[in-house]
């Protein structure tokens, strides 16, 4: 080889290798996005796992007792049951580990408590 072959070469080498480290920052990336949505999925099913081990299933053919009813007091009684039903339901998914503020509703919390909503649950 020629002194002008050799520096092609290398040239042309060196191009490869730029490319190939381009190629791997890039895999690098993908992968670490799917790390990072592979924990957030673990997170949530665990989660969704203890909701599950914590609910009773009703089964066909049980009765509904006075005991499993709670009464609600105020002049509206209907009115209230939606309210209060809708608001155990947020502050139920709040503690599930879930967002219920407008910024973030129905993200995974990751950080510990939200800000947003607390203030929601607490008006």
């Amino acid at each position: 080889m020629d002194k002008k072959n050799i520096f092609a070469y290398i040239q042309e080498m060196e191009t490869q290798l730029g490319n190939m480290h381009s190629d791997l920052g890039k895999l690098k990336l993908v992968i670490k996005e799917l790390l990072e949505e592979n924990q957030r999925l673990t997170i949530e099913n665990e989660q969704l796992r203890k909701v599950l081990k914590r609910e009773v299933p009703v089964q066909k053919g049980s009765k509904v007792t006075a005991e499993h009813i709670v009464p609600v007091a105020g002049p509206s009684k209907e009115f209230m049951d939606v309210v209060g039903e809708g608001y155990d339901n947020l502050a139920r998914l709040y503690h599930e580990g879930f967002h219920i503020c407008n910024v973030y509703y129905g993200h995974l919390r990751t950080e510990g408590d939200c800000l947003f909503c607390l203030s929601f649950l607490n008006k």
